[in-house]
């Protein structure tokens, strides 16, 4: 089995860069750069860019075309693809290419949008109260009898037929 996946997340390079193929499909392509945080042997905290080469196609290129721009934030994930071809020096070239499948946007910098319209806000609902007496408590290694379906009425059973967890052999 084999497998072939990208999973990216960094700031746009250049703003997207569209075309069309002969058959009308819709391509863009534009540039991400991801940061990588280390210490080096020495302890000296280092950081190096990655730069990538991303490709859309269809609706995913339409979208971008419309809303990535140089600097955004930008969740990738796709396929890595690599081409060659002769150049016009006689020299083999490559490029390595991420074909997008999923795109995800990261949030729009301020000022960005509609003039005028607030940027939209979402409020997380506030959980309800978990009453305390309505969780039973029960202890590793004490087998537990679940028929009831009051919870304060669960007994340790004397004999059971189900596994216990101590025989999974993992």
């Amino acid at each position: 089995m084999n497998f072939n996946k990208a999973f990216i997340l960094g700031n746009v390079t250049r703003d997207p860069e569209v075309r069309a193929l002969p058959s009308g499909t819709q391509v863009c392509s534009f540039g991400i750069a991801t940061n990588r945080f280390y210490t080096d042997s020495t302890g000296q905290k280092k950081q190096e860019a990655e730069f990538h080469n991303i490709v859309c196609f269809g609706k995913i290129a339409d979208i971008a075309s419309k809303y990535v721009t140089k600097g955004s934030l930008i969740f990738i994930e796709g396929r890595i693809k690599t081409s060659s071809w002769q150049g016009t020096d006689g020299i083999k070239k490559f490029r390595t290419e991420i074909i997008t499948e999923t795109l995800q946007l990261g949030p729009r910098p301020q000022g960005t949008g509609m003039q005028g319209a607030p940027r939209p806000t979402y409020q997380a609902p506030t959980p309800s109260p978990v009453k305390t007496e309505d969780i039973p408590i029960i202890e590793e290694n004490t087998p537990v009898n679940f028929a009831s379906e009051d919870p304060k009425s669960f007994t340790p059973e004397e004999k059971s037929d189900e596994i216990d967890v101590k025989d999974i052999p993992f």
